[in-house]
């Protein structure tokens, strides 16, 4: 690889590292506003990333998504429904299965804090042709990949 290829792939791993320590900024900004800490963040993020995929995530799917062990996840999931973020809801075909939801509040308050980011981002990509973001979209699910690789220990 030439120098000029190395220093472009090394200035775009800073632009993405600035990029995640502010996007980590916005969410310690919402967990301070709601008393959460960084994991119920996490938490909440993956209970409503299931939902948009039509998914009813149980605990034990909460504890790999967060990398929690599952006396952490139930404490965790007793926390967020205490306060009133989430509901545990019965499988209406498997009533041992429980899955958790967001409850309205916790929908309400994520769209007020990160709605306006989310309307920002979106217009930011407006100049985007249809093969341009799909570029985007690949690199950003093989980075996320990289760094979840790394953040669960195996790089």
């Amino acid at each position: 690889m030439d120098r000029d290829a190395a220093a472009a792939r090394q200035e775009i791993a800073l632009l993405l590292r600035r990029l995640n320590v502010e996007l980590d900024a916005v969410g310690q900004r919402f967990a301070e506003l709601h008393g959460l800490n960084r994991t119920d963040v996490r938490a909440l993020v993956a209970i409503m990333d299931a939902a948009r995929r039509g998914e009813a995530l149980t605990a034990g799917r909460l504890g790999e998504a967060v990398d929690l062990r599952s006396a952490s996840v139930t404490a965790l999931v007793d926390r967020l429904e205490k306060v009133g973020h989430v509901r545990r809801v019965r499988d209406p075909e498997d009533r041992r299965r429980v899955g958790l939801e967001l409850s309205d509040s916790a929908m309400a308050a994520g769209a007020e804090h990160f709605g306006g980011l989310a309307r920002d981002l979106s217009a930011a990509m407006e100049d985007y042709t249809e093969e341009e973001l799909a570029l985007v979209r690949r690199w950003l699910e093989d980075m996320t990949g990289v760094i979840m690789r790394h953040s669960r220990g195996a790089p």
